[in-house]
């Protein structure tokens, strides 16, 4: 069946797509050390402004693309993104100095949306009853890559240094583009001669309020990620109470939460469609708040791993369920735009985590602001649950 082909294949694009951003992105404060010339006691300052540029460009222009693509063709952003992230990767393996590097990074925010654009087409490629299913295999392809991007990464650094490794996340992109340029078809669409001018800025789906909360819910889930991610290699050193290969170490630090999440994603895709997508939601990030909380509490990296690892398995439900949301939410012409929506909230989480990690590195510990991390899933999870719709029967539909 053709919507396993498609299936298949997207999901090989998004475990490329993460390699190609988590080989490279948790390591860029020691680009910016090793490579760029900057001194330690300026690297949080750098890291939270290159980390945020991309994220602010491109949650800006993620619900234009979207619309683009509801419009137009959801293939051709697809295409447009991918090959615009190859060439934006290559230049960072070129650059010299953190302002080159910061400009790199905002034609990299102009560039992106390859994965909203990557979900509004399994949206509509997957048939209703394999929804979950679809959408968690999606996430565990990116959870994937999020496990072998920063081995990968690691190895190359340690072995080439880290520009190699911007080069070949940009080949990897240019595979994508190639891939979906030859194997994803999709039919010419009709002119409509009643269909209204494409709004750049339309925020109508806003107001559907499953919509509303999902977006709040992605946006702050996200903040919580980037709140830590530029400080994580800096903590792992204090565990571990040394520099000494710490990209590679890093790495598998970043690896073990996405190896957990490839095991968990289709499973909660699949408990999604029996028990209903809010309840897998609302546990999912339940237990991610909490075992994100207790990773504060060990001394050694052993253990610290551990409990990401385990942390992993919950949280790999989060995006999936969210998703799944979005998607019986809107209507099929709508998968671009709220997708995009969706990008936008999350780009915007994106931004304010590093400047608010950044910013709380100046008053309090590491330990802290991962904990932290954890500790806002916990309101947010209660504002979910308190804001339910006032009907009880699951948004999922049990699989045959």
């Amino acid at each position: 069946m053709r919507w396993k082909f498609i299936l298949g294949l997207l999901t090989i694009c998004a475990v490329l797509m993460s390699m190609s951003y988590t080989m490279l992105i948790p390591f860029l404060p020691m680009y910016l050390i090793q490579d760029l010339g900057v001194v330690k006691a300026d690297v949080d300052m750098w890291s939270g402004a290159i980390f945020a540029i991309t994220f602010l460009v491109s949650g800006i222009m993620a619900p234009i693309w979207g619309a683009l693509a509801d419009k137009k063709s959801r293939k051709l952003m697809a295409l447009r993104a991918g090959f615009c992230l190859a060439i934006t990767y290559f230049l960072g393996g070129l650059v010299t100095n953190p302002w080159e590097l910061l400009g790199v990074r905002f034609i990299q925010g102009l560039s992106a949306g390859l994965w909203p654009a990557l979900l509004a087409i399994i949206s509509v490629e997957s048939p209703k009853l394999k929804l979950g299913f679809c959408m968690g295999v999606m996430q565990g392809g990116m959870t994937a890559g999020g496990v072998l991007g920063p081995l990968f990464g690691g190895l190359l650094a340690d072995q080439f240094g880290m520009r190699m490794a911007f080069f070949i996340a940009a080949a990897a992109l240019f595979l994508i583009t190639l891939a979906l340029l030859f194997f994803v078809k999709e039919e010419p669409r009709k002119p409509d001669p009643n269909a209204k001018p494409v709004k750049i800025w339309d925020f109508s789906l806003c107001k559907i309020p499953a919509v509303k909360r999902m977006l709040i819910c992605a946006g702050v889930v996200q903040l919580t990620i980037l709140m830590q991610q530029p400080i994580m290699p800096l903590y792992v050193a204090e565990l571990q109470g040394s520099m000494e290969r710490i990209v590679l170490i890093s790495g598998i630090v970043f690896s073990v939460t996405g190896i957990s999440g490839v095991l968990a994603s289709p499973i909660w895709g699949i408990l999604g469609q029996n028990w209903g997508y809010r309840p897998v939601l609302y546990l999912s990030l339940l237990g991610a708040g909490l075992f994100g909380i207790v990773q504060v509490f060990p001394n050694s990296l052993e253990w610290f791993t551990i409990w990401r690892f385990v942390g992993g398995l919950a949280f790999a439900g989060i995006f999936p369920a969210i998703n799944a949301v979005l998607t019986v939410s809107t209507n099929a012409n709508d998968k671009g735009r709220v997708f995009g929506l969706s990008y936008l909230a999350q780009q915007l989480g994106a931004v304010m985590g590093p400047i608010v990690g950044g910013a709380m590195t100046a008053y309090f510990s590491y330990k802290f602001i991962i904990g932290m991390s954890g500790f806002i899933c916990l309101p947010l999870v209660l504002y979910l649950f308190l804001k339910r719709p006032a009907k009880t029967e699951g948004t999922g539909t049990p699989l045959v």
